[in-house]
């Protein structure tokens, strides 16, 4: 045990994040390595346990962070984004959440041995997936467009839905199994639930309506939210226990469908706290795991339970619900398998957990044990069986990272161009139809659309796109989509061509401040480039080996010419660019912007003229 608490804290949150940096930077899910962390630190070495550490504080921490996560979830439930979605998630987000209830609580039940109150309770809560743990696997798997997009968007949708349905299942099979059920107690639940509704819905307008009026400064409108989101869950909980989950979710789902932006404003710092949350609270629930209840994961009716969820009860949800739908089998075989559950459902377990053992169910000291395993299991199964089985069933991405480039010109056509013959995805996007007219002579693939519209959030997907380039003739404009992209795509990823040409001297210091990492060099601007195609220049591929190596190639290179990306063997493209740190080697393809050869450039031009090699 560690001398403070403080000390464990701060452990607790660099184990967090530290997991989180390590399935970044390998390519892993997150849940996994936090998992393994967890369990070495708590009870394979017994260096902490926060169950026991904290004491009383435990509990209403784990409570706090189930409010905000509920909260974060609920934040992006749009409705406008619910629209467009078409047939199958519509009837996946409810008819096969319906059915994957029925049947899990089944499963539970008569698998797992679960009372009827504790199986139909947590049978709710793992219909949910949830966006925190299914996007990290599609941004790594590169699904193609349709199955990305379902499974997405059935883990927002689900996401809140899940633990609201284990609570209203929670109190109506309570009453139902009761020896002497009255109809009063479950009369006064569903009022306290149409009270806690409205005061979500009565504390999201009144905070939208404050941002919108200007009553509170930029500076103070996320602690606010943040301590607002806490004040509605609690005040809802203390007149009636669990509602204060659907409190949160009316109040996230009432700011998102205001139209508010600085909702959207707030997106990057309530994604955070959410990660920060998520990681330390993740921590905290695998710590305080003892070896027993490990233990217990690996017996049969465990084992049993967590198998019949993922080979039977979510691809029988699957297929019953998408039945007259144009979901093809191979999606309905991916779909159906994948279906990770992640960290809402083991913190939001962990909270019923508590709930289940004060209201007198004995069985429900089992719940931790049975999530745990299910998230884990999941988790390890459908992460490292996802890119395979899409590759498999023809539904992958295949090919090399692509790109989107804003701003059609001539140089962004050829940039297209030789992309595009490297077998990387690209994509050209401009809002006006005239612009994209080179490109669409061209035939290279474009977005006629505002970039950053609402709307392009809705019709263009991003899926294939690792890279983003700013290159239209507005440099402000570069700069703008550049830092609003940049949580996205990352800041290394995304690029917008050199203002300095068109800027005074007095607000360089601004540009150096405004995101988007400068491609090709300062001295290179939009004009410079389109004005050298127009020259004549081309777009050149030279592959470098042992013999002709990158030092060479320099020296010998015209000095007119522009380096513009490097092809790695492994097919990463890496865009040269302020700060590149990647070096050249043997086996990498140099693109550039180059003069024509002389010889060539020569033949053209007696070509031009009507005259022969002999000047005839």
């Amino acid at each position: 045990m560690f001398p403070s608490v403080l000390f464990e804290i701060m452990l607790i949150g660099l184990l967090g994040i530290g997991s989180q940096w390590l399935s970044w930077r390998y390519r892993m899910p997150a849940i996994v390595v936090m998992s393994v962390a967890g369990l070495i630190v708590g009870p394979f070495l017994g260096i902490m346990n926060p169950q026991e550490d904290f004491g009383t504080l435990y509990k209403p921490i784990i409570t706090v962070a189930v409010a905000i996560i509920l909260f974060e979830g609920s934040l992006n439930l749009n409705f406008k984004e619910l629209r467009g979605l078409g047939r199958p998630v519509f009837r996946i987000s409810t008819i096969g959440a319906f059915i994957a209830w029925i049947l899990g609580s089944l499963t539970a039940h008569y698998i797992a041995g679960l009372s009827w109150a504790v199986a139909f309770v947590i049978g709710g809560l793992f219909i949910v997936t949830g966006p925190t743990v299914i996007l990290p696997l599609l941004r790594q798997s590169k699904l193609k467009p349709r199955p990305a997009k379902i499974l997405k968007w059935e883990g927002i949708i689900v996401d809140p839905i899940g633990a609201l349905l284990a609570v209203f299942a929670f109190e109506i099979i309570s009453y139902l199994t009761d020896n002497d059920p009255s109809g009063v107690s479950l009369l006064l639940f569903f009022a306290a639930s149409v009270f806690a509704a409205i005061l979500g819905w009565a504390f999201g307008r009144g905070i939208g309506w404050m941002f919108e009026t200007g009553n509170i400064p930029e500076y103070l409108k996320s602690p606010t939210v943040f301590i607002v989101v806490i004040m509605c869950f609690t005040i809802a909980d203390e007149i009636t226990h669990e509602t204060g989950l659907l409190a949160v979710t009316a109040m996230g789902m009432t700011l998102a469908n205001m139209g508010i932006s600085s909702v959207e404003d707030m997106r990057h710092f309530k994604e955070n706290m959410s990660i920060l949350l998520i990681s330390a609270i993740f921590i905290m629930l695998t710590a305080s795991l003892n070896i027993d209840t490990i233990l217990h994961i690996f017996e049969p009716r465990i084992i049993g339970y967590v198998v019949l969820m993922m080979i039977a009860v979510r691809p029988l949800s699957i297929f019953l619900s998408t039945i007259g739908t144009d979901l093809a089998l191979n999606e309905k075989v991916l779909v159906g398998w994948i279906a990770p559950r992640g960290i809402v459902a083991l913190t939001v377990s962990s909270y019923f957990a508590a709930i289940l053992g004060d209201a007198g169910y004995e069985d429900a000291s089992i719940i931790t044990t049975l999530t745990f395993g299910l998230v884990f299991f999941t988790v390890v199964a459908h992460g490292f069986s996802i890119g395979w089985l899409a590759k498999k069933l023809h539904l992958s991405m295949e090919g090399r990272p692509g790109t989107i480039i804003v701003g059609s010109n001539t140089f962004t056509v050829e940039l297209a161009k030789s992309l595009i013959k490297a077998k990387a995805p690209v994509i050209i996007v401009d809002s006006s139809w005239e612009k994209l007219r080179k490109a669409r002579e061209a035939g290279i693939p474009f977005y006629h659309g505002e970039m950053l519209s609402e709307q392009t959030e809705y019709h263009l997907d991003t899926t294939p796109y690792e890279y983003l380039i700013a290159a239209t003739d507005y440099h402000s404009y570069n700069s703008l989509v550049c830092t609003t992209f940049m949580p996205e795509y990352g800041r290394t990823n995304v690029y917008k061509v050199s203002p300095y040409k068109q800027i005074d001297s007095d607000t360089n210091d601004i540009v150096n401040k405004i995101g988007g990492r400068i491609l090709f060099g300062e001295e290179v601007s939009t004009e410079d480039l389109n004005q050298n195609i127009a020259s004549g220049f081309v777009v050149r591929q030279t592959t470098l080996t042992d013999q002709y190596n990158y030092k060479q190639y320099v020296n010998e290179r015209d000095d007119a010419a522009v380096l513009l990306y490097m092809i790695k063997p492994s097919g990463k493209i890496i865009f040269y660019a302020e700060e590149m740190k990647a070096t050249p080697e043997s086996g990498d393809i140099v693109v550039s912007l180059a003069p024509q050869d002389k010889k060539i450039q020569a033949k053209l031009e007696n070509r031009r003229n009507g005259t022969n090699e002999n000047g005839k």
